[in-house]
């Protein structure tokens, strides 16, 4: 019963909200005022769903610019991320979801960036057209595996995002995400149970100085980082849970 309901809200809620983000737009650019429907959202979908996120190292992001590299364990992460990171942002999203009806049009109100993998040469404009709205002051959230992994461990990282942190030059700021892999596998369309999601924020990492050269480098550090942060986010989860009720 919980599951229907909350899938009842997700579809009823993702229409009113995608109708009333298209109804702003008609009153000219507001991307700003689009996003933060989408903040609305993340967060009454988690608070329907019984989802608690937790978020640390907010104090390491004060100075925008960023690129955002975040791990991808579940369709949790755009909610939480959405719901929790304080800064305007856009999504690099694939090409499907911007054909989606009432919600691809949206996205594409909304500014966020879509991606054909399957066309190389549209791929590359997109990504000039990315770098370029990053160097004006436009944060941007990426995860580099591509897709969620399914048993939420780490997965390979793809070049793309990399090749536009450089291009762009600004710091890459890596993102632990731990916990929504467990509450809404990979292949489930809905939360199955209520729980936390734990964010995890690291140090930025600049760019500045290197060149494409360096992107494997990039890569690496960023992956470290990643792997570093999920950890610190399955530690705070285990110290959670062995707390003592009312602790």
């Amino acid at each position: 019963m919980r599951k229907a309901c909350v899938a009842v809200w997700l579809v009823t809620s993702t229409v009113i909200l995608s109708l009333f983000a298209l109804f702003v737009a008609l009153f000219g650019d507001r991307q700003e005022t689009i996003h933060s429907i989408g903040r609305l959202w993340s967060r009454m979908f988690l608070a329907v769903a019984g989802i608690e996120v937790r978020i640390e190292g907010l104090d390491r992001i004060s100075s925008p610019p960023y690129v955002f590299m975040c791990n991808h364990q579940s369709a949790l992460d755009i909610h939480a991320l959405m719901a929790r990171l304080p800064v305007s942002f856009k999504w690099i999203a694939k090409r499907q979801l911007f054909a989606i009806p009432l919600f691809g049009w949206a996205l594409k109100k909304a500014g966020y960036v879509s991606i054909d993998r399957e066309n190389p040469r549209e791929a590359l404009k997109a990504m000039d057209e990315a770098s370029r709205r990053i160097r004006e002051g436009t944060n941007i959230v990426i995860f580099p595996e591509g897709t969620r992994s399914a048993d939420g461990k780490l997965l390979p990282f793809k070049k793309g995002g990399f090749t536009l942190a450089l291009r762009a030059m600004v710091p890459v700021v890596p993102i632990g995400i731990y916990g929504s892999s467990a509450l809404q596998p990979k292949g489930s369309s809905i939360p199955g149970k209520k729980g936390v999601i734990y964010i995890e924020i690291g140090d930025p990492i600049v760019l500045e100085g290197m060149d494409r050269s360096q992107k494997t480098r990039v890569m690496e550090n960023v992956r470290v980082d990643i792997e570093a942060l999920m950890a610190k986010g399955e530690s705070a989860q285990a110290g959670f849970e062995g707390a003592p009720a009312g602790h």
